[in-house]
């Protein structure tokens, strides 16, 4: 954590910061000087994130029984993993700190998998038909036939955080009831973990869903590929997962119709918007940890998601960061999002690690949305 003063006219003292504020807590500083000359600008902030860490105990709730391990201040991703057994392993590369250095779109394999025992990830098709509404990952884990000791759900959080915002758009009368197809416009920011979204087959039974993946980091060779998902398959060798045919993963060869597929396309969402709308019009855009407010080039994609009159939703590492974001949304779209920020109960149950404030942040910790 860096001195929340830092950058003012004198260098910080060095070390970490161990000034906090004692109304707010969320901020601390080097020294009593940079507390002092921070003052005018954190006194705006002050008692927004005073409240927000009031919320902090329900934030760090998880049915899991690595919640202490994986939300406590000490310790890294790097140690959890490995006492799991699966760091720097398939799609868990990019869970931490050392792994995402030598890990890119452009060269993470598709055939990762979970590098878990069957019995500790969803390999496989659901046993049992979906409950009408999952509302929180102890509902999903016991659907899923998964315990709560499993680490999965620090990579299940991307497709159950989609599960959660078409939702809620549906909740909203947003969208219509889901029938056989749900076209998303997904604006990828930072996602590597492509083979989990398999997921999405189980949480949308019978609906056939192709997802428009844009983004700025999917390299120029790779625009246009489309690629088809089933689930990540487990460690095992004798699990029934091996039984199906081809990989878990694979690039489109036929015209067959697949439960999920994904679509790269290279660029920034309003320069590639022409082309994505010419053989289909989207039911909803997604945005996970959209740092909405980080980021002067979501200007013009938030006027064009105002102009086509799509439901967008996005999400974010803390609720500050989601507050900025709705300032930044209000001021471009001239409207508040309909949407409210709102706790997303599949938000990853691990923390983020380095964060600016004490605030508990966690990957697609909050939903809010147009």
């Amino acid at each position: 954590m860096e001195c929340a003063g830092k950058g003012s006219r004198t260098p910080c003292a060095g070390g970490p910061p161990t000034r906090g504020c004692h109304r707010c807590r969320a901020v601390a500083y080097c020294s009593l000087s940079h507390q002092v000359s921070h003052w005018s600008v954190h006194r705006s902030e002050c008692k927004r994130l005073e409240q927000q860490m009031k919320r902090a105990d329900v934030l760090n709730d998880f049915p899991f029984t690595f919640t202490r391990e994986a939300t406590q201040i000490q310790g890294t991703r790097c140690s959890f993993l490995t006492r799991h057994g699966i760091h720097c392993l398939g799609m868990w590369k990019c869970e931490c700190s050392c792994g995402i250095s030598t890990t890119s779109f452009d060269n993470l394999r598709l055939a990762d998998g979970w590098n878990l025992p069957s019995e500790l990830c969803p390999c496989t098709g659901p046993s049992s038909p979906i409950p009408k509404r999952l509302t929180t990952w102890k509902d999903y884990c016991e659907w899923r036939c998964i315990p709560l000791y499993s680490p999965a759900a620090l990579l299940l959080h991307w497709p159950l955080t989609v599960y959660q915002a078409i939702q809620l758009a549906i909740h909203q009368c947003l969208l219509p009831q889901i029938s056989n197809e749900l076209r998303i416009h997904y604006l990828e920011k930072e996602l590597l973990q492509l083979p989990v979204f398999g997921e999405l087959q189980a949480l949308f039974p019978g609906v056939r869903m192709h997802i428009d993946l844009v983004g700025p980091a999917v390299p120029h060779h790779r625009d246009g590929e489309q690629i088809d998902l089933s689930y990540a398959r487990c460690s095992q060798m004798d699990c029934r997962c091996k039984d199906s045919v081809g990989n878990h993963t694979e690039i489109r060869t036929t015209s067959a119709p697949c439960a999920v597929t994904l679509q790269l396309h290279a660029g920034c969402y309003h320069d590639c918007y022409g082309e994505l709308v010419k053989d289909s019009f989207p039911h909803i855009i997604l945005a996970l940890n959209a740092g909405i407010a980080a980021y002067t080039s979501w200007l013009p994609t938030l006027e064009l998601i105002k102009e086509i009159k799509v439901p967008a939703f996005f999400s974010d590492y803390c609720e500050e960061a989601s507050y900025l974001a709705v300032c930044c949304i209000s001021s471009a779209t001239g409207t508040a999002p309909k949407i409210q920020i709102q706790m997303n109960p599949f938000r990853q149950p691990s923390r983020v690690e380095e964060s600016a404030l004490f605030l508990p942040c966690y990957s697609n910790c909050f939903l809010f949305g147009l």
